[in-house]
């Protein structure tokens, strides 16, 4: 596949231009619409891989256009918008979008969704699926052949501390809980202690972080479990 095509809906420029140059520094060629009707006709003309699209757009909303857009493709849509209520992330979600991305919003995480969205809806892509990188390639994940490098270095996980690393990673932002870590590195049917999953993580820090008492990759959100915070 050739450069990857973002299209950016966004009335707001500050925003959009933002947008535009955190996803450009990463190699992805992006277009701004500035409102519902321009995002329909140029999505008609041209090619996009993956669609950005504020909900709150003068002449027609994002709900309209991503209801009519989901009419004709299933690309890949993150909704960007300053609606922050449960049940508009789930009116968001159930007329098609496939995340949802709330104001004010890091630039560095909407980029770290933006590939995961990617890797997971187009696994052709195989610079994307077979080779991830985090902090100017800081962490290097090769996930085909179970390759981790540190500051060039190789480092040997564990084939659980791998699945477990490649789960947070690959979905930027989403909080696992103990027992989700635990379905994903040892399968339903493991009885052992949750707190497996704490040995598994502490690993995992010593390896990667640069200081595991205050991380930068595996984040540990108190009280629900754990998330990746690389970029």
């Amino acid at each position: 596949m050739d450069q990857i095509k973002i299209l950016v809906v966004e009335d707001e420029k500050n925003i959009s231009h933002v947008i535009k140059a955190y996803l450009e520094k990463e190699g992805f060629d992006v277009t701004i619409a500035i409102n519902g009707n321009e995002a329909l006709e140029m999505f008609s003309k041209e090619e996009f891989h993956l669609i950005i699209l504020d909900l709150m757009l003068p002449k027609l909303s994002g709900e309209e256009v991503c209801t009519t857009i989901r009419g004709t493709s299933d690309i890949p849509i993150i909704m960007l918008t300053a609606k922050v209520e449960e049940d508009d992330k789930i009116e968001g979600l159930s007329i098609g979008a496939d995340d949802y991305v709330t104001k004010p919003f890091s630039p560095r995480e909407l980029v770290s969704r933006v590939k995961a969205l990617l890797r997971r809806s187009y696994r052709e892509l195989s610079p994307l699926a077979e080779k991830l990188s985090f902090n100017n390639e800081e962490l290097v994940v090769n996930v085909d052949k179970m390759i981790v490098r540190k500051d060039g270095k190789n480092v040997y996980l564990t084939t659980n501390e791998f699945k477990i690393l490649i789960a947070l990673l690959t979905n930027p932002g989403q909080v696992f809980s103990r027992e989700q870590l635990i379905e994903i590195a040892f399968g339903y049917d493991y009885d052992g202690f949750d707190r497996t999953v704490d040995t598994h993580i502490k690993n995992i820090r010593q390896k990667i972080e640069n200081d595991p008492k205050n991380p930068a990759y595996i984040i540990t959100v108190y009280g629900a479990g754990y998330k990746f915070g690389g970029i």
